[in-house]
């Protein structure tokens, strides 16, 4: 291995970023997901070929459960967004597991030609009033219960991946997803947030687990750690 896992996650998502923005002009979504993991399959088996992979885009092999290391990759994820002429919220998700850890991650957002990585985390500076980000078309039933619990403004966005950049980013304060999403989803996101110094977990506060049997995660929270106790005791409440 001449390259760091780090430093090859990096330059996957990076350069799977740019492989979308070139596909992107087509407005077809699945040609984006499908052209990305190609790419992603094809680079993971030249550099890692002796690692696992559990991709969004492709089969699920169960060999990755007794593997020490698995890579987690979302070659595309926020589909509907990237498909949507203008918009800046999607991303390439690039996450590496070992023995129960996530010891890598990346995350890029093409559209504004930045990458994340756990390597290198921006500081994450405080804000005022407490912006939270939810998705666009599946917003947690308690998300506006919660914002006014705490006096804050909830942030409509796609993609995970470009949720938990905008945390990290300083351009919103906490992420909170209910409803369900794939280990995918927030392998790469939550890898480059803890390396940010943020705090992550389920929304009952219990710590987010990878490389399950069923890829499955029922909610996320990601915010500022000062945010963490009051917006965990919140959510308590409102998500009873």
């Amino acid at each position: 291995m001449t390259e760091t896992d780090g430093a090859l996650a990096t330059r996957l998502a990076t350069e799977a970023g740019r492989l979308l923005m070139k596909v992107r002009g087509s407005g077809d979504g699945p040609a984006g997901d499908q052209a990305a993991q190609v790419f992603l399959a094809a680079q993971l088996n030249a550099h890692r070929a002796d690692d696992a992979v559990l991709s969004e885009e492709a089969p699920d092999d169960p060999r990755r459960l007794a593997a020490e290391r698995v890579w987690i990759i979302d070659p595309l994820d926020g589909t509907r967004e990237f498909a949507e002429r203008g918009r800046v919220d999607w991303a390439v998700h690039v996450a590496l597991w070992q023995r129960g850890v996530l010891t890598a991650g990346a995350v890029a957002l093409p559209a504004l030609g930045r990458t994340f990585d756990a390597e290198a985390p921006e500081q994450v500076s405080p804000r005022g009033k407490v912006r939270l980000v939810v998705s666009r078309t599946r917003p947690p039933a308690f998300a506006e219960r919660l914002a006014a619990a705490v006096h804050g403004e909830l942030v409509p966005m796609g993609s995970a991946g470009a949720k938990a950049m905008a945390v990290v980013r300083g351009t919103a304060d906490a992420y909170v997803h209910a409803g369900g999403m794939y280990e995918w989803d927030s392998a790469a996101p939550v890898a480059v947030a803890r390396a940010a110094g943020l705090h992550t977990s389920r929304i009952d506060g219990s710590p987010l687990v990878y490389n399950r049997p069923d890829p499955w995660l029922p909610d996320l929270l990601i915010c500022r750690p000062e945010l963490a106790r009051v917006l965990l005791a919140e959510l308590e409440g409102v998500a009873a």
